[in-house]
């Protein structure tokens, strides 16, 4: 779309539309890996417990250990190991090379449909800002 076919006055917006991009991954048998599990592990790694994990993000601890145990199946490799000389959880190193690498993958697909919003859409598109946040998980 042009500068000068771009404008605001096709409809009233109080502020410019958002980009939200949901992505995940999927076998023939369903859901295999998304930001519901990537949030779910940064939370164990931040709060050493998927029950914990679970309540702060308003599930049941069946459903999570069902959703982890479900990519941990397809995987054929653990996400989770119990935690040393404590009661709960820690991430493996596989969790925590998936979690990275899909969320620069997310970045990435992100940033092109941003990218393309504006070019193809005739009013302005701006960047979501939260959620990244929410379940940012140190590097360690």
């Amino acid at each position: 779309m042009t500068p000068e076919t771009k404008t605001r006055d096709l409809r009233h917006f109080d502020d410019d539309p958002t980009l939200r991009v949901h992505l995940w991954l999927e076998t023939g048998e369903g859901m295999f890996f998304g930001l519901g599990r990537v949030q779910l592990l940064r939370l164990v790694d931040k709060l050493g417990s998927l029950n914990q994990a679970a309540k702060a993000v308003g599930m049941s601890y069946r459903a999570a250990w069902g959703r982890i145990k479900r990519t941990e199946e397809l995987l054929g490799q653990p996400l989770l190991t119990q935690a040393r000389g404590r009661k709960g959880y820690e991430l493996t190193p596989l969790a925590r090379d998936l979690i990275r690498e899909f969320m620069a993958w997310h970045a990435e697909v992100e940033a092109f449909a941003l990218k393309r919003a504006e070019e193809r859409l005739p009013w302005p598109v701006r960047a979501f800002s939260g959620g990244q946040a929410d379940i940012a998980l140190a590097e360690k």
